[in-house]
């Protein structure tokens, strides 16, 4: 059996007046997923479990059958796996954003991307800082365009620091870190400013036009987990296709191979058809394969409504379209869609209600054919609530036929 895992990150939403009450992904193209719906089974997946905050991590976690409750430490230490970077056990991983704040005491989350700053542009920057600031106690190690990384080596973690994502058009002030070990990371993130104010890089993009990465934001710290691979659980080798380095992370913990696929950027500009064809080409290979857009999310924290339909109706036909097409060729197999969160246009940010899979089986009797779309509303209509989330794979990856009939 082949089991292919396609996620439209941040693809669930909120119903809006300017679609008829219709969600984005349900007024969206999406004639592949649909099928899936249709000629499959079609639920909910509770992704985030109580006490925790939404997010890639937990959420992707739990997609993979990982009780968050059980082995998640940090978003900083999962994307710090994926870039070779070893922790010791008393060392803390960060999220380092490359953002853009406003002027003044109280200055506003103007972008907590720096206006989407290209990934070469960004690691001068990053390696300026490590030059600059960096020590035997902290370093700066580049990442994919905003998206970065730092280690305090034998920190502290027990701080409270807010995702810049969630805070977009607000006074910062109010959610800077706090709590034990925070004074260290206000000096850290108010030295950089200094180092950043004049860069090159920063100057060159105020000229045309662009928005400068004028500081970092830390967040997301954490120690290193201890996770079972997919493997040693389910006795299935696999394989993650991500441009994200918090995704490949929690496949280097679950022992998923990365696949690197050209021109994948973590935005709308990504190479779709690629990372569908390497999933594809993987499966000659592996069991398993995960594969992750980021696309859809990215336009929800925008508040980009049309950039949305347009992400998911992309990954409609460029990723689940080509995999499906080949789905005959592959034996007996899986393949599911979903979205591990809602990235809301009007909220723009992630929520933490249950989210929209579809699952489609080559295997005769294991599919129910409920003749449902595939959305929100399809979703609540099928009666179908996978809660706790982590259970979905454990039933996506065995007994399926009888396991999904039993919730």
């Amino acid at each position: 059996m082949k089991y292919i895992i396609l996620l439209g990150d941040g693809m669930a939403d909120y119903p809006l007046e300017a679609l008829g009450g219709r969600t984005p992904l349900e007024a969206a193209r999406t004639p592949n997923m649909d099928r899936i719906a249709a000629e499959g089974t079609v639920g909910l997946v509770d992704t985030i479990p109580a006490g925790f905050k939404p997010g890639s991590d937990v959420a992707n976690l739990t997609v993979l059958g990982y009780d968050p409750a059980s082995c998640y430490t940090g978003r900083g230490p999962l994307e710090a796996a994926n870039m070779g970077v070893s922790l010791g056990p008393g060392d803390v991983a960060f999220r380092c954003n490359l953002v853009t704040l406003g002027d003044g005491e109280d200055p506003v989350m103007e972008d907590f991307t720096a206006g989407h700053i290209t990934t070469g542009e960004a690691r001068l920057i990053v390696e300026d800082l490590q030059k600059a600031m960096g020590n035997e106690v902290y370093q700066f190690y580049p990442g994919v365009s905003y998206r970065h990384l730092f280690v305090w080596r034998d920190g502290r973690e027990g701080m409270e620091a807010t995702p810049p994502h969630d805070i977009t058009g607000r006074p910062t002030k109010a959610y800077l870190p706090r709590g034990d070990g925070a004074g260290f990371i206000l000096r850290v993130m108010e030295e950089a400013k200094g180092h950043l104010r004049a860069h090159p890089v920063n100057l060159a993009r105020l000229e045309k036009g662009k928005r400068p990465a004028n500081a970092i934001w830390l967040w997301g710290q954490g120690r290193a987990p201890r996770m079972k691979t997919i493997e040693e659980r389910f006795g299935l080798k696999g394989a993650v296709i991500s441009a994200v380095d918090l995704l490949n992370g929690i496949g280097v913990y679950a022992g998923l191979s990365p696949i690197r696929v050209p021109g994948a950027t973590g935005y709308i500009d990504t190479n779709y058809v690629g990372k569908a064809e390497g999933a594809l080409a993987a499966l000659k290979e592996v069991d398993l394969v995960f594969v992750h857009v980021e696309a859809p999310d990215e336009m929800g924290h925008e508040g980009n409504l049309e950039g949305k339909i347009k992400a998911i109706e992309d990954f409609d036909e460029k990723v689940v379209g080509t995999v499906l097409g080949a789905l005959p060729t592959l034996g007996p197999a899986r393949l599911m869609v979903l979205s591990d969160h809602p990235t809301p246009i009007s909220v723009r940010t992630h929520t933490g209600e249950a989210s929209p899979f579809a699952v489609f089986s080559t295997v005769a009797g294991e599919n129910m054919a409920q003749g449902l779309t595939y959305g929100e509303k399809a979703g609540r209509e099928s009666g179908i609530v996978v809660s706790p989330g982590w259970r979905l794979m454990e039933l996506f990856v065995g007994d399926w036929k009888n396991g999904i009939r039993s919730l």
